[in-house]
């Protein structure tokens, strides 16, 4: 696969376009698809690393302005260039969001909580935006659905990651929360991967200052953007969300938490599936067990009202 090679020279070039001198180029921590940098103090640099990430960015470049324009708080593109007619890679510069990302901080709770729920609001503006009403993201693509859970089951049973009785209490706890989901549930603009390390945060006070990385946006379900953060911190999240949308409280019914879990635990399972680990992965799902940790660890900690009434059949 083609890479992208940031030679000093390459980097210098883009900087001097935006009149930050070389020396004023610094990185910073990467993704799996971009190098990043800092142009100065204000400006962001990212790189994809291969041909194969190019598509990703070129998708960023016409989602961003367009959550903007929504009002989600998201840095803004500067400049994008997949020409590389001046430099030889192409790039996105961006206006720079000051804050440290989730992940790389450890909040007290009530903080921590606080940032979640305004994380709720913020996806509650980009779910107003469907393929009705934001025509001009027509490449971006849609969802082409989530697993079948219950086939999945079938198959960790027969290739031996579950014994029977396992795949029974599996089976049964699926067509539980089956019973809460919508038959048709709208198609609306995600962010793809709204998780710790794309939350860029000030410490004091605790508060979302930008969400970062829109390069998985897709057109979905918009319970797919709750999939990404551990289970802890979704019933904030909601909480949030609800607020901002106007929707109905926990308490009216556990549609949202149902259609929530049923990723999480559906995504869990998958990944049970492919056990190899991915050292050196900054996302909280690269662990195998991660995610089947964060449920055990969710359902014994006595969540609130009406999670517990979805934990899994006795």
């Amino acid at each position: 696969m083609l890479a992208y090679e940031t030679s000093d020279e390459t980097l210098a070039a883009i900087a001097d376009r935006h009149g930050i001198t070389a020396e004023q180029v610094r990185p910073l921590p990467t993704g799996v698809a971009n190098r990043v940098y800092l142009l100065g103090d204000d400006l962001v640099l990212r790189i994809p690393r291969t041909k194969r990430f190019l598509l990703d960015l070129v998708k960023e470049a016409a989602v961003i302005p367009v959550a903007l324009h929504a009002g989600v708080r998201t840095p803004e593109v500067v400049a994008f260039d997949d020409t590389c007619s001046v430099v030889d890679v192409p790039y996105m510069v961006l206006t720079r969001t000051r804050g440290v990302d989730l992940a790389d901080l450890e909040l007290p709770t009530a903080d921590t909580e606080r940032v979640f729920r305004q994380v709720g609001r913020e996806l509650a503006k980009l779910h107003r935006l469907s393929p009705a009403t934001a025509p001009a993201l027509a490449s971006v693509p849609v969802e082409n659905g989530a697993a079948d859970p219950w086939a999945l089951t079938d198959r960790l049973l027969e290739e031996g990651w579950i014994d029977a009785e396992i795949a029974r209490w599996l089976t049964g706890w699926f067509d539980r929360i089956s019973a809460h989901l919508p038959s048709n549930p709208p198609t609306v603009l995600v962010h793809g991967d709204i998780a710790p390390q794309n939350l860029l945060v000030s410490r004091t006070p605790a508060q979302l200052n930008g969400i970062v990385d829109w390069g998985d946006a897709e057109w979905a379900d918009p319970a797919v953007d709750f999939a990404k953060v551990p289970l802890p911190r979704i019933p904030a999240m909601l909480d949030g969300y609800r607020q901002e949308s106007g929707q109905g409280t926990s308490t009216s019914a556990p549609i949202w938490e149902a259609r929530v879990l049923w990723y999480h635990l559906t995504w869990a399972l998958g990944r049970l599936a492919d056990p190899a680990p991915r050292p050196g992965e900054r996302h909280w799902t690269a662990p195998p067990a991660s995610r089947l940790l964060g449920l055990l660890r969710f359902f014994t900690s006595a969540p609130p009202a009406p999670w517990a009434d979805l934990a899994g059949p006795g």
